[in-house]
């Protein structure tokens, strides 16, 4: 809210806003009446003043009118909020009327014959009825508010009870039976949970309901494969424990997804993060500078101290055997020139109080850039040790051969190899768990620091999972379901694995300062916010399908590949000098939209249904043809061989393109034809991407080589002799082609996802 129009009012309905759905919705509301409050108190007014304060009231009054019938429509739907909310709702057209008659103030210049009461006469009773619409709009936002929540508490008391009946079964018929009726549940579960989740306005928040989720997603599929195994074999130890630790582990996400929703924990404690040193420095740096605007506001021993705790997590460094003697040898040293500078301005800063001064003196000024600048060497060290740590562990294990050892000594029979290649993969989850911890200190923002708990945790449990899961195997070596469900806890390491390397870069991001780590810069639409369907005449019904959660879990693999490469693109665009490029822009826009369809395999974004999904991928390939157009008239200018090389990428890409575009516009009917459909459109969107991918620094070293030619040259006409008789226009080199293409890619995204939301 610029200029803050909630202070002109000077309102408190003591109620606390945690969506941005019910503040984007209070904004335009603020910003009217205090359009109303402060208009000039002039002694005469205008008729166009008066006509302009008039049309607001009355914009303010139906818009309250509008709201209320809403609001009314869902107290019907909901008994127990009748009372509270018809209260409200009675309030805010109160309120509403009053300003309605308090800005009637007519058209005549003079005021009017009766003397009544306006907003020229009664600024007090304005402001008045202001502070009431204001406290009663946001009474029903946060009780509409409550609906949401009681309606994913209700949806997680369904899945609970469910999930109760599932670890019960004691037949396949039965177990099919429910397992369905679980499914469907986890889905309406993941899909009020993830519009929550876009809602949150606190970002930690926010980072916890998605790891939440994420522990659902890949645990849905694991109780699927663990619980047939167990049936299949329900006097194999190793399943029961395989199986349990999966029920465990749900049950432990449901609750935390409730903390979150509910803002509660048990016996009144409060999530408090472990301190990492990123923090920690950022805490210290803090208090130093903030002696420039105070001598005498901290005590001497407050420095040293915080930095000592710095210190002291450096251990997590240094204690690792995984750390190089090279690495630990500087993170030692620049802990002591911290220490150093530290004594120095402390000794600067008591001279400075005893000679009373006002302000930091000049000695104590450089003691502090100094000690600044001797912790913001440690981070950039630790920065360093941590995320190369990361990268090589990450190349070590690409190719999975502890997992593909085990699977094969499993299905072999062999429990001597299975032991051996446990012990194997017990190691890599305790490097994989220690490295974690090392990015936690170091990731930069707290929901960063979040997602590198989330990972440490899942390695911790997945990796005696798939021990568990890998000795019922061996016990029983040509069981098919004994080996799906080995897979299926090995493909949930190897994405998380995937998402460790996306957690990275993010990290890196975060170090050069290139994002904030954080969602935030993504505009979305807020919809957490109820709808009573029989009162809205806006709201139509798209026959689409949900997928259920088999499915889901199935395309959720290809989905974090497309975001993978989606950070590929991201890289590669940030290389181009001109970020106005057709190509560049062009190839943002593709990233863009492939990245909402990765959203759709997680159950969040703006996508909700599979029709979502096709007219998105309908609108990816449009924009792929749009670039093929631009690569082709960029490679008019272009030698033979280079030409070449584009043309031919450029015929792919037209080629998957097209494929894309004939399939979302195939209709099919059933189920698995649509699921067929999704996962279709998904492979075709990805091998796009590719293509892009490796189009995207072509292009770039051939516009930075002929720009340094003609650079070279002098002379732009000579440069086009040499290389083509016909006379090229400098926009085409530099992307500013005159077809038509001249829209901003992001907007173009974001006008088709606001399609999307609207229909």
């Amino acid at each position: 809210m610029a200029s803050s129009p909630c202070s002109s009012v000077n309102f408190d309905s003591g109620l606390e806003i945690k969506t941005r759905s019910v503040e984007q919705t209070l904004i335009p509301l603020v910003s009217q009446i205090t359009t109303l409050i402060n208009h000039k108190d002039k002694p005469k007014k205008s008729e166009r003043t008066q006509q302009a304060i008039q049309r607001v009231g009355q914009a303010v009054s139906v818009a309250v009118g509008r709201f209320v019938a809403v609001g009314e429509a869902i107290a019907v739907e909901n008994e127990e909020l009748k009372e509270e909310m018809g209260m409200a709702c009675f309030e805010a057209r109160r309120a509403g009327d009053a300003i309605a008659q308090l800005t009637d103030v007519g058209t005549a210049v003079t005021p009017p014959v009766d003397r009544r009461t306006t907003v020229f006469s009664d600024r007090t009773g304005m402001v008045k009825a202001a502070r009431m619409l204001l406290s009663s709009v946001t009474k029903v936002l946060v009780l509409a508010d409550r609906i949401v929540i009681k309606q994913i508490i209700t949806s997680r008391n369904k899945v609970l009870v469910t999930l109760e009946q599932l670890e019960r079964v004691s037949t396949f018929q039965e177990f099919v039976q429910i397992f369905s009726q679980f499914g469907n549940q986890m889905v309406e579960f993941a899909h009020l949970t993830g519009d929550r989740q876009n809602d949150l306005k606190d970002e930690n928040k926010k980072a916890r309901m998605a790891a939440a989720r994420a522990v659902l997603e890949k645990c849905t599929m694991m109780l699927l494969t663990a619980s047939k195994t167990c049936l299949r074999h329900p006097d194999c130890e190793s399943a029961r424990i395989n199986k349990d630790a999966v029920f465990h582990r749900m049950r432990f996400a449901l609750e935390q997804v409730m903390e979150i929703v509910t803002d509660a924990r048990p016996c009144g404690e409060t999530k408090v993060l472990p301190l990492s040193i990123y923090t920690g420095i950022k805490d210290f740096k803090s208090n130093v500078e903030g002696l420039r605007e105070g001598l005498y506001l901290l005590p001497h021993q407050a420095l040293s101290g915080q930095l000592e705790a710095v210190v002291e997590r450096t251990e997590d460094f240094t204690d690792s055997a995984y750390t190089s003697h090279e690495h630990r040898e500087g993170i030692l040293q620049l802990c002591q020139l911290a220490r150093q500078d530290t004594d120095q301005l402390i000794t600067a800063w008591m001279e400075a109080q005893s000679l009373n001064a006002k302000e930091a003196t000049e000695e104590m000024e450089l003691s502090i850039l100094k000690t600044c600048q001797s912790v913001h060497e440690l981070r950039r060290e630790l920065h360093k040790v941590a995320v190369g740590r990361a990268a090589d562990l990450l190349k070590l294990h690409a190719e999975h051969l502890p997992l593909r050892a085990l699977k094969a000594s499993g299905g072999e029979g062999n429990l001597e190899a299975v032991a051996e290649y446990a012990r194997t993969l017990g190691e890599q989850k305790e490097q994989l768990v220690e490295t974690c911890r090392l990015l936690c200190h170091v990731s930069g923002t707290e929901p960063l620091e979040i997602t590198c708990i989330h990972a440490e945790e899942t390695f911790h449990v997945i990796g005696p999972q798939i021990i568990s899961a890998a000795q019922t195997l061996a016990l029983h070596p040509s069981s098919k379901i004994a080996k799906e469900n080995l897979d299926v806890f090995c493909e949930a390491w190897e994405s998380q694995l995937c998402d460790m390397a996306v957690l990275l870069r993010e990290i890196n991001d975060v170090f050069e300062g290139r994002r904030g780590g954080t969602a935030s810069g993504d505009k979305r639409a807020y919809v957490s916010l109820p709808r009573p369907g029989k009162h809205s005449a806006n709201l139509k019904t798209v026959k689409a399908v949900k997928l259920d959660a088999e499915e889901q879990s199935t395309i959720a693999k290809l989905g974090l590949e497309l975001r993978l490469l989606t950070s590929d693109v991201d890289t590669e665009v940030e290389k181009w000098e001109d970020q106005e490029h057709d190509i560049v822009r062009q190839g943002q826009s593709l990233s863009s939209m492939a990245y909402s369809m990765h959203l759709f395999t997680r159950g969040e974004g703006l996508l909700k249904t599979t029709t979502d999904l096709f007219h998105q991928a309908e609108v990816l390939s449009e924009e792929g043809l749009q670039l093929c157009s631009s690569l082709h008239t960029f490679s008019t200018q272009l030698m033979d061989e280079e030409k070449v090389v584009v043309l031919s990428e450029m015929e792919k890409l037209m080629g998957l393109c097209q494929q894309l575009q004939m399939g979302v516009r195939t209709p099919v009917q059933g189920k698995t034809a649509t699921f067929q459909k999704v996962d279709s459109s998904i492979q075709n969107t990805r091998a796009i991407i590719t293509v892009v991918i490796y189009l995207l620094p072509v292009c770039n070293k051939i516009v930075r080589k002929y720009k340094s030619e003609r650079s070279s040259l002098g002379s732009p006409q000579s440069w086009r002799d040499r290389q083509s008789s016909t006379p090229v226009k400098d926009d085409v080199l530099n992307g500013k082609n005159s077809n038509g293409f001249g829209v901003k890619s992001l907007e173009q995204h974001m006008a088709n996802l606001t399609f999307l939301e609207s229909k």
